[in-house]
């Protein structure tokens, strides 16, 4: 991903920013995370609050419980669907299996296809978690080689466990979404990522609300005339990284769109990289 400074104020073509991820599919680079928010009204409300707002990439997980919401939101909104980027996930203990999880996930939706497959966690099963990381993840290659799913990736992989991936697979993950802010920074994974041209993609960006009057972070807020929030999302997507910040209130997911009009210098950068 290129990051590109811009002037003035944020644009839609600024949020619908993308990148190409590694088998040529466009993912947008800022989206909404629906985790935590209940099935019904809450997620239906920002789904669409987001996408009036220009976003174009929507994130749900079965174990969020609100797939359902999420694709009803997205068919009401009028956008057309191939606009619109959407990844749900497999958690990995699954019993019924990927091709079972992933039909649940799809009619759920209700979308006609699923852009993003993940598999939400790797398995620590005692004695079982690389036969089962194995297994799932050749399920996933049958289910990207049937065209059901657009691209397929992984989330809360370390280094490690994508180094045994790779080793053994046909078809490489292309996204890898981890914990990323300025509280939670891997740099090693980042630059490791980066080299097998797997896109990372942030969440929690903004460290769940916990760091926002950061004795580091606040003053370059300050400096720029934006929220520390909008700084955090700012620094990770400078980072190279797809950023799906959470918010169930409309004022701020328009908020978290709005950094695009300004750019953090390679100083502000380390300082926040270093924060405790």
């Amino acid at each position: 991903m290129r990051v590109v400074s811009t002037a003035g104020r944020t644009t839609r073509m600024d949020i619908e920013r993308t990148v190409t991820l590694n088998n040529g599919v466009s993912m947008p680079t800022l989206g909404l995370g629906v985790w935590q928010m209940r099935e019904g009204e809450e997620t239906e409300n920002a789904v669409r609050w987001a996408l009036e707002a220009g976003y174009r990439l929507i994130d749900t997980a079965k174990l969020y419980g609100n797939e359902k919401s999420v694709g009803k939101a997205i068919r009401a909104s009028g956008i057309p669907r191939e606009e619109i980027f959407v990844t749900t996930k497999f958690w990995p203990t699954d019993l019924i299996g990927v091709d079972a999880a992933f039909e649940r996930s799809f009619r759920k939706l209700d979308l006609g296809y699923i852009d993003l497959y993940l598999v939400h966690f790797p398995s620590f099963v005692p004695g079982l978690g690389r036969p089962i990381r194995k297994r799932t993840w050749r399920g996933f290659e049958k289910l990207y080689q049937s065209k059901r799913a657009r691209a397929i990736g992984i989330s809360n992989y370390g280094v490690s466990q994508i180094r045994e991936l790779l080793s053994s697979c046909s078809i490489p993950p292309t996204v890898n979404q981890v914990q990323l802010n300025p509280f939670s920074y891997d740099r090693e994974l980042l630059e490791f990522c980066a080299s097998e041209n797997i896109v990372v993609e942030a969440y929690s960006p903004l460290a769940r609300g916990r760091k926002l009057d950061h004795s580091s972070i606040t003053p370059i807020a300050r400096t720029h005339n934006k929220s520390p929030a909008q700084v955090m999302i700012r620094w990770s997507w400078q980072h190279q990284t797809v950023v799906i910040p959470k918010s169930s209130h409309r004022e701020r997911i328009i908020e978290n769109s709005e950094v695009f009009d300004f750019e953090l210098s390679p100083e502000e950068m380390r300082t926040i990289n270093s924060v405790k």
